[in-house]
């Protein structure tokens, strides 16, 4: 008691003395420009839903136009096939399937479907990165637990397809692993990204088909190359209803890389527009429009300023932007989400977290999301 008198002392020189307490806050002007963005031709003309529906449609056209989608084959019968079932932890059956996606071709896919459930549940694809064993890494088998996303969302009542990428896991080609040299000599009209999205549809296919699913309440979600293969897929299927992409690639403007989407070895994305990317042209689309065609659907984009150029990063914020004002123009602008951190190349808890509370929000009922508050006549715990 006897410092009490001191304290009151030094707290009055403080007020008679400001400087030395704290120093006085300034506020900084800022010009009213805009950062300077390449972004905003997505939505110059767009002044209503009309404008954008029709300037969609052309979009829309120019995004089947890059992926190739007319050189795809004739979907076959999907003549499912389970090859081994598994009960885990008394949560939910996970299968081993397979299903043809062409003629001579299977696909390989980890489905989980939860034990308990009271009624037809929401569903997701959930895609893998660049992994050789990317299905095994979904189911949490093997490699890094973060991403198992068919082990979480199977646990948070969701039914789960894993689907295999075509050049990873069995399917891996004789040159290795997520070489498209042979997917190429087979199809040279063709994309790889065309290819991998007409697989994942029909994966939703699967989805769509099974008796524990609402086909209503399909999502996506995925992890570099299995984010933007989110992105690519809920642009191209419209029986997404909600997706997320975490960490998915860079654009095609403000990118240094540009020419990694058409590499001439190993995984070549896009390998008919390399002779114009050489030649310093870029694709007639770019990845806000891709986006922007998901919209009004629900779409969060989770990403890093340290993942990769950081220049180019800070452009992904201002792209992301300019997809706002789609949304905004067409009354939805609770669809639309991004999240960026600096946690590098990663899928950490808070963005896992962040992602699936972004499916649970868009893809499960309200009564199952919704906040209650405590019971004010409940009796106090006996002492």
């Amino acid at each position: 008691m006897k410092q009490f008198p001191a304290l009151i002392f030094f707290a009055c020189w403080l007020v008679q003395f400001p400087s030395l307490a704290e120093p006085p806050r300034r506020v900084v002007e800022y010009p009213h420009e805009s950062p300077r963005s390449s972004w905003g031709d997505l939505s110059t003309g767009i002044a209503s839903a009309n404008d954008w529906a029709a300037k969609r449609a052309k979009l829309h056209g120019k995004f089947l136009e890059l992926i190739r989608d007319d050189r795809k084959p004739v979907k076959p019968p999907l003549e499912l096939l389970v090859h081994e079932t598994t009960i885990v932890d008394g949560a939910y059956e996970r299968r081993l399937i397979s299903y043809q996606v062409d003629a001579d071709e299977r696909a390989r896919a980890y489905l989980g479907i939860p034990l308990k459930l009271s009624g037809k549940a929401p569903a997701v694809v959930a895609l893998h990165g660049t992994y050789e064993h990317g299905i095994e890494q979904a189911a949490g088998l093997v490699d890094n637990p973060d991403k198992a996303y068919l082990d979480h969302l199977c646990r948070r009542g969701y039914v789960v397809i894993a689907p295999e990428h075509f050049v990873a896991g069995e399917r891996a080609p004789a040159e290795g692993p997520y070489d498209t040299a042979e997917f190429y000599r087979k199809h040279p009209e063709w994309t790889a990204v065309g290819k991998f999205t007409y697989e994942h549809s029909i994966a939703i296919d699967v989805l769509a088909m099974l008796p524990e699913v609402d086909a209503g309440r399909i999502g996506a979600m995925g992890h570099s190359l299995g984010g933007h293969g989110t992105i690519f897929l809920a642009a191209y299927d419209e029986r997404i209803k909600a997706a997320a992409c975490n960490c998915g690639a860079s654009f095609f403007r403000h990118n240094p890389s540009v020419q990694n989407w058409a590499r001439d070895h190993w995984y070549v994305y896009f390998q008919h527009i390399r002779p114009g990317l050489l030649n310093g042209e870029l694709p007639p689309i770019d990845f806000h429009e891709i986006i922007a065609l998901i919209s009004p659907r629900a779409f969060l984009d989770v990403s890093a300023l340290n993942d990769g150029d950081p220049v180019g990063q800070r452009q992904r914020v201002l792209m992301l932007t300019s997809v706002m004002q789609v949304y905004d123009v067409q009354n939805a602008a609770e669809n639309f989400a991004f999240f960026v951190h600096g946690r590098g190349h990663s899928v950490a808890h808070e963005s896992r977290e962040l992602i699936y509370g972004w499916l649970d929000a868009h893809l499960k009922p309200t009564e199952a999301i919704a906040a209650k508050l405590i019971d004010a006549g409940a009796s106090p715990p006996p002492q």
